[in-house]
């Protein structure tokens, strides 16, 4: 049994976004947790919404410039190759992710739009609509903070919004979905938007010289429109919240689980 704590708190783990008019870009409930406290949660949300997830774990990847898993294909952002690895306690086959500048560049102390590091990402596609979505991710934030490491996700190609910033090692660090006394650099990402739908989801950092890893399982329905419960603002200290930039203002908090 696990209890939410705010020992470390950074700017990580659940956001309320509100953005544009589109549907692409309209206000989008993001989850960032553990890889089993994630799931968990993204489970209950979207059949409280009156949604049914489907689960697709990668047990096996094919490789290629385009892979097809049924409901949806997997590409990369700039048309290149895709192989699969595994990675720690994730739950399937991963993609290597490891953020780029899409001009072959570097950054020094300073990170800029998150467009600029686009094409080392993924994008799936799906073949019928969908508004809620969730993955794995492995080994972010164990390097690389020049001054931060961040995640993007967009949809349908609408405006990129934040889901995690890190400055530190340590704000990466989550229990094991296997070992729960032991921390893993390890998650969850799972997304809502209950105004509308999309049909692609990309997903990339800015963690220049890090490896990245995403995939493991991916969840994903279409819940009802209006089926999210309205969020109140929940206040927080000054240290645990982040103002981003880009499609609106961000909220994040870090929930740090213990053991009990």
């Amino acid at each position: 049994m696990f209890a939410t704590t705010y020992a470390k708190q950074v700017a990580l783990a659940a956001a309320l976004v509100w953005a544009g008019a589109s549907a692409s870009q309209a206000t989008t409930y993001t989850v960032f947790d553990d890889v089993a406290g994630g799931r968990a949660d993204f489970d209950a949300t979207a059949t409280a919404a009156g949604g049914t997830v489907k689960v697709d774990t990668w047990t096996s990847l094919s490789s290629g410039t385009l892979i097809d898993r049924g409901d949806y294909t997997i590409t990369r952002n700039n048309g290149g190759f895709l192989s699969s690895t595994t990675y720690g306690d994730l739950s399937g086959k991963v993609t290597d992710i490891s953020p780029a500048r899409n001009n072959g560049g570097s950054d020094v102390g300073v990170r800029t739009k998150p467009l600029d590091y686009f094409n080392s990402g993924v994008t799936l596609t799906f073949d019928t609509a969908i508004n809620a979505i969730g993955f794995e991710v492995g080994d972010w934030a164990t390097c690389c903070f020049d001054p931060v490491t961040e995640l993007f996700i967009s949809f349908d190609g609408g405006t990129p919004q934040t889901v995690a910033s890190a400055s530190t090692a340590a704000d990466g660090l989550f229990p094991s979905q296997k070992t729960s006394s032991r921390s893993v650099n390890e998650i969850f990402v799972g997304a809502f938007d209950d105004t509308g739908s999309f049909k692609s989801i990309s997903f990339w950092g800015n963690g220049l010289g890090e490896y990245l890893v995403f995939g493991g399982e991916v969840r994903y329905a279409l819940i009802d429109e209006g089926g999210l419960p309205p969020v109140a603002p929940v206040p927080l200290p000054a240290s645990a919240l982040l103002l981003a930039g880009g499609a609106g203002a961000l909220a994040l908090v870090r929930r740090r689980r213990k053991a009990a």
